[in-house]
């Protein structure tokens, strides 16, 4: 089984994701919002965020997944316990995403979109719970990582404190959801 890394730096996203209107014939651009942080700065808060929303739809399916396929003399436990998980992973998702059309961009929401830049990977099924956990334990770890760096550069190298508090909460429900899983494998 491949072990998710932090090691992989993810591509560059492309923030002026065009959006369809009607029947995608017109394109149009988001109405750039004018929040005191230069076009520049935006560009690569939006672009770490994106991968952060791709990342969180990885984290979802595999959840989801892992819920829909457990079994073991546990099983209600933990079919409850991940449907507590991608309950609440999936209101994160959406403050990304509104997070995202907040700084005047659009969010990326094609699933190949976010298969090309997230930093985690699918693994293969299975309906082992201990594997599950496992799997699950490394790629909160691993977004836990990622956004450790992202809250101190959001604040100082890209001057916003605000996606910086915004990711810090983000960053503090992984640590907690990373807990509960440890919790399970001890």
């Amino acid at each position: 089984m491949k072990q998710t890394t932090d090691k992989k730096k993810a591509p560059k996203v492309d923030v002026k994701v065009q959006a369809a209107q009607g029947n995608g014939h017109a394109k149009h651009e988001a109405i750039k919002a004018n929040l005191g942080l230069s076009e520049k700065n935006v560009r690569e808060i939006v672009n770490r965020l994106s991968v952060l929303l791709a990342d969180e739809h990885i984290l979802y399916t595999k959840t989801r997944n892992y819920h829909w396929n457990v079994e073991g003399d546990n099983f209600m436990e933990m079919h409850k316990f991940y449907e507590g998980l991608y309950e609440k992973q999936a209101d994160l998702i959406d403050e990304i995403a509104e997070k995202i059309r907040s700084l005047g961009h659009y969010a990326q929401g094609r699933l190949k979109d976010y298969l090309a830049i997230c930093n985690l990977e699918e693994q293969e099924y299975t309906n082992d719970q201990r594997t599950q956990l496992k799997n699950l334990l490394d790629d909160h770890e691993t977004i836990v990582r990622y956004l450790r760096k992202d809250v101190r550069d959001f604040d100082e190298k890209f001057e916003d404190t605000g996606t910086s508090d915004f990711v810090n909460r983000v960053l503090q429900d992984h640590e907690q959801w990373a807990w509960f899983i440890r919790s399970y494998l001890r």
